[in-house]
């Protein structure tokens, strides 16, 4: 029996009905889920997700930002939570905004009236929320030098530390490459790097350019099982005196340079092989011609060029305002064949593209059970505001790659000489999956 029935008032007045009205009328549906509001109040189907709305200030914070950003916002701090899976409870959300044919509500200047009027009767009016002090706090105009220095330090100097604690040992932060159900983390992240170093045709001496290197799990591996001369780029300080430390560790101080630098700052040219692993979302959608390009110009003639990148549906949201403002700031996903055509426009010759969509689902998954198993640990390293940030990011990640709303994908091009051979040998790829397993 819920308060306010033990003090007389009827259950169907409490706050997470009035609410639930109003959340029916913006959808167009009934409720997908069960609502509970901090007067005790619940409506809903049974069976359902359980969302707790743990204070007025949840309210508050959606009247003043209305959408997914408002809902994430009040998910980080703690004001609206989602008891038991919080997968299922997207999951559900979603699958009602697919039946409405839409992913955010519109609401008239009637049903924000309303909704004002009864945030009033809720004791829900007052100022604004502060925003959560995990969000993006970029400034100057996009792409710039010094704005995409910040937005990746935002994301990838969080803490070698929290990466360690949530990454198996080849310290990927990307796709791995599943090639059995009982596939070990770590192992799916090796068969991937193997597949990579396979499809550039490394051989020992070969010179690769690794931009966006990550903690170095690409360089490493390279370096290590292929024997290559590695250049690897980054512009994050901590992955970079990450791959250092690793580098000098490994004894790998002869084939391994590190660089800390823009892209745009590379003057070499002429290597074997140019590999870049989900760092063109970071290049902006403008600016991805001339990434392209330089692409094109790093790699000598009949030398290869791997891109490994996220992808959104041609009609599907990409990472959403969530992302932009606690993951990612100022990412840009497409569709595969635009990127395709971006490629080829630059005067690459796409041979291959595959898509990963599937392995990426069972790859987040594995970094959210590491999160969820070890979760007090993340929240005594980064505190419970960044710790829920990444949860919802990883659930809804996973969720976004289970639904096709984005996928990743390889594409591998060649730079063809003035003759128009591509320096490919037509049988070798038989040979890319042989053993990925065994790796």
């Amino acid at each position: 029996m819920s308060p306010l029935s033990l003090l007389g008032t009827p259950a169907r007045t409490g706050a997470a009905h009035r609410i639930a009205a109003l959340v029916e009328d913006a959808l167009g549906t009934p409720l997908p889920v069960r609502l509970r509001a901090w007067d005790g109040s619940e409506t809903g189907p049974s069976g359902a997700p359980v969302v707790v709305l743990r204070s007025r200030r949840a309210l508050r914070r959606l009247l003043w930002q209305p959408g997914e950003l408002g809902l994430a916002q009040a998910y980080i701090t703690g004001e609206i939570d989602v008891e038991g899976d919080l997968a299922e409870g997207l999951r559900t959300v979603w699958a009602a905004g697919r039946e409405r044919g839409a992913h955010t509500p519109r609401l008239s200047l009637a049903d924000r009236a309303r909704a004002v009027g009864e945030a009033v009767r809720l004791g829900a009016i007052g100022p604004r929320p502060p925003v959560p002090a995990s969000q993006a706090r970029l400034r100057g105009d996009r792409h710039t030098k010094a704005r995409d220095r910040a937005a990746i330090s935002h994301h990838y100097d969080l803490s070698n530390d929290f990466y360690r604690l949530l990454l198996d040992d080849t310290m990927a932060y990307s796709c791995g490459y599943w090639s059995a159900e009982d596939t070990d983390p770590a192992d799916a992240q090796r068969a991937k790097l193997e597949l990579i170093c396979r499809k550039l045709g490394l051989a020992p001496g070969a010179r690769l350019l690794d931009i966006g290197c990550g903690w170095g799990s690409l360089t490493l591996y390279a370096a290590e099982q292929h024997k290559a001369q590695v250049t690897a780029v980054t512009l994050a300080r901590e992955q970079a005196a990450y791959v250092r430390e690793q580098v000098k560790k490994r004894g790998l101080e002869q084939r391994v340079e590190v660089v800390c630098q823009d892209y745009r700052d590379i003057t070499g040219s002429a290597y074997d092989a140019v590999a870049t692993v989900e760092m063109g979302e970071h290049v902006g959608d403008a600016e991805y011609p001339a990434f392209a390009a330089a692409l094109h110009r790093m790699v000598r003639p009949e030398g290869r060029v791997l891109v490994q990148q996220m992808s959104r549906g041609a009609n599907a949201p990409g990472g959403g305002a969530f992302i932009e403002a606690y993951i990612a700031p100022d990412m840009h996903m497409r569709p595969l064949g635009d990127t395709v055509g971006l490629l080829e426009a630059a005067g690459l010759e796409v041979r291959s593209t595959e898509s990963m969509r599937e392995h990426y689902v069972r790859t987040v998954a594995a970094w959210h059970r590491t999160l969820e198993s070890r979760w007090d640990e993340f929240v005594a390293l980064v505190g419970a505001e960044t710790a829920r940030v990444w949860r919802l990011y990883l659930v809804g990640g996973a969720l976004a790659f289970e639904e096709g709303r984005m996928g990743v994908d390889q594409i591998l091009s060649v730079r063809r000489d003035r003759a128009g051979a591509s320096g490919l040998d037509l049988s070798e790829a038989a040979d890319w999956y042989r053993n990925l397993e065994q790796r």
